[in-house]
This record gives C-alpha cells, structure tokens and sequence, in this order.
C-alpha cells in the first residue's frame, strides 16, 4: 500500500495549527510537562581512566522555569514550520521526497491484539544554539517519523545552554509530538564540552549517552531490533533518513553514516577513501563513521555489559568519541560499518543547498544508480589504523584494538 509521506504530514499540520493557539497558552502559562527523569550522565560500563564529568544542568521538570518570556512568545512560527514542511516562514533547504514505495517495508506491522506496541526507532540528538536550523532539522524528523508511524518512534533531545530561543522551541513542541502520537523526551544539561579544564571527548560521551539514557534504562519497553538514529545539528531531508535506515537492514548493516560536508573555501571538502563505490552512489565498508548522521543498531546497548559512548583509556591513542564507539562495536562484532554517500548533509542551510546541488539529492541520485550494490563485508577489522593525536601533521598508525585488553572491552 502507498504511503505519501507530505500528505500525511500535512493532515497533522491541519489540526496542529487548528489547535496552536489554545496549546501555546496553556504551555506558556502552566510550563513545559516533561518527563520526571533527572538529566544525571548515563554510568560508563566500559571504565575509563577518570570519571566522566559530571552533568550540573536542569532535569526535565525544571526547563519551564528557565524559559525566556521573549523568545516564548517567539516560538509559535518555528512550531507551526516544523509541523508543517510546506511552510515558508523561515528558509530552509527544500527537499523532494520520490518513491515512497521503497521504504514501506520499514513500517513495523500492528502488533498482535492484545500486545503493547513497543518503538522501534530512537531518533536521539544533542542541540546547542540550533533554532534556525531546527524548522528544517526537526522537521525532516516529523516527516520520517510520520512515515514510519508515530506509534513506532520515540524523539529524545538534550538540549544545553542554548540562548537563541533552541530550548524555548524545543519545550512548546512537545504538544505536537504528542498529538502526533510520537513518544517526546527533552532534557536539559550545563554540560559544556568547551568549557576549560573539561575533556571534550568525554564531555561530548556523556551527552550523547544522557540523549540514549531512556532506550538503555528501560530496554524492555523497546522493540527488541530497536534502531537508533543520531543526528547532529544538521540540515538534511527526510529521504536521507529513511535512505540510512534502509541500507542498513538492505546491507544487512550494523551501522550507517551519511557524508557531512564543510565549506572551508569555495569548495566542499570531505575525505574520501573509496572513490569508485562513491561515484557510484553505492554504500561502502568503514572502520568508523559518524559525518553528522548516523544510523545503528541497538543492540549492543542493551546487552548485558553493553557499550556507550565513552572517553578515551589510558592506553589508547586521543581520538573521536565516534571513533572509539565504532571501535568498541567491532571489538563487540558489530564491525559492519557502513557510509552511503547518496545522503549528503551539511551544517547550515545555505550550505546544505549548495551541496544537494552539488552532489544530489537522495532521491535523484537513487534513480540513476540504484544504490542497492551489496557490500563485500569484511569480517575482520583491519590491523593497523590511523590515529591523530594532535593536528593533522601528527599522524601514526596504532594497532585497531589498542588498550581494549585493558579494559576488558569484548572479552
């Protein structure tokens, strides 16, 4: 059966326009009502080599008494944007959606009567200072998780220290995603990964584990092939999500990443280590990714002794927090990795449109190569692989598993 994503959108945005105004009062005069859990940072069950920092922000229930009256009353028209990706009040990349047909099979079935439904996708992301971004960002979400079924999908934002009006615009959309029928979870944190004396890495570890906090507290509660989708803040299309999560089960993948671009100059630039399967679209084998969304089973957080983003130990070389969750994955044997370069995204709107220009859409891009070239998956991970301990100048190989004995990681 067809499903078109924009009308199903737009029938929402009908009844949340209809009934913003008597939302936005409510919300305004009797705060936000988020959920009781407090924002402490999830326990590291891979032991580092010093305590992960700890997290002095707001818990759920007290983000309404730190709203700024201003950039309340501004946030209506981000509501109203986000619910309805027709709506031209901001500018934004604007995405074409193309066979729908492709992505049905992701829509989980009812559940037998008498069953609960239990969400299958987790869509987790970490905002600061994002509120010109999240009209697009945010509503590319609502158009995936429209898609794949409100009932199937859970939305969990820690929000930190933003003052542009992010908290504010995340708090009075909780109403939406509810009368959506999505789960909402919002959180916030003091947690700086810039502040001095703070180890960005294991600062950027605790927050991303604070946004997966409910999926790896309550595992019972979610489908047992739950997947998670992590996003940063950037500006991409709801077809590139629904691209990651079907290469993923097509590749029969653990994990998948899209391309993140920057424009440094005039140029994009990206690294690129596998030229051909690129040209072709065709997704290809990594030891690690992440490139601003990336897409993962959840399963080896919920098993016993699972993993989570973590600092570095002491015995291994200073790297990305990405990178030591990929390494902990193959360590674990979750090595099939994964980048599908028909998803393209960037940090910024106008930047986003000129690389969709640029390199595609994922749609269009879909259509002259398909995309469904299978991985020749290998099993091992390779023996030697690059670490970058100061700047780029400062570059040597070290032994994949370095310091994982230590630690008892995959044992």
């Amino acid at each position: 059966m067809k499903r078109s994503i924009r009308s199903l959108v737009q029938a929402v945005t009908l009844l949340a326009g209809t009934l913003l105004i008597f939302v936005w009062f409510s919300h305004y005069h009797s705060g936000y009502g988020f959920s009781q859990r407090k924002s402490t940072n999830s326990t590291h069950s891979i032991s580092n080599s010093s305590e992960p920092p700890k997290d002095t922000g707001s818990p759920p229930d007290a983000i309404s008494k730190v709203g700024n009256a201003t950039l309340l009353a501004q946030a209506p028209p981000y509501i109203l944007a986000i619910m309805n990706t027709t709506d031209t009040t901001f500018p934004r990349l604007e995405c074409p959606f193309s066979n729908a047909d492709r992505y049905a099979y992701l829509i989980p079935p009812s559940p037998a009567p008498g069953t609960p439904r239990r969400p299958k996708y987790y869509f987790a992301l970490d905002l600061h200072q994002s509120v010109q971004l999240l009209p697009r960002l945010l509503g590319s979400i609502v158009e995936a998780i429209t898609f794949l079924g409100p009932e199937n999908s859970v939305l969990s934002i820690v929000e930190g220290r933003s003052t542009d009006g992010t908290l504010e615009v995340l708090g009075s959309l909780r109403a939406s995603i509810e009368r959506l029928g999505a789960t909402y979870i919002l959180q916030t944190s003091a947690l700086s990964p810039q502040a001095p004396g703070t180890d960005r890495i294991e600062a950027l570890a605790s927050l991303r584990n604070l946004a997966l906090q409910h999926l790896t507290s309550h595992p019972e509660t979610y489908d047992p092939d739950t997947t998670v989708i992590f996003l940063n803040d950037v500006a991409l299309c709801a077809q590139d999500i629904l691209e990651l999560l079907h290469q993923r089960l097509a590749q029969a993948a653990d994990m998948t990443c899209a391309l993140d671009w920057t424009y440094v100059g005039e140029h994009p630039t990206f690294y690129d280590g596998a030229r051909a399967r690129w040209r072709a679209s065709a997704p290809f084998q990594v030891f690690s990714c992440w490139n601003g969304a990336a897409v993962f089973t959840a399963r080896p957080l919920l098993l016993p002794g699972g993993i989570r983003f973590r600092g570095r130990g002491d015995a291994e070389c200073y790297q990305g927090g990405p990178a030591l969750f990929a390494k902990d994955l193959w360590a674990m044997g979750y090595g099939r990795i994964a980048v599908v370069p028909a998803v393209n995204v960037a940090y910024g709107a106008e930047d986003a449109r000129k690389i969709k220009a640029l390199k595609g859409f994922a749609g269009r891009l879909l259509e002259e190569g398909d995309g469904v070239a299978k991985i020749g998956w290998v099993g091992v991970p390779p023996a030697m692989v690059k670490c970058m301990p100061g700047d780029y100048a400062d570059q040597m190989f070290v032994a994949w598993d370095e310091g994982l004995s230590r630690m008892g990681v995959g044992s």
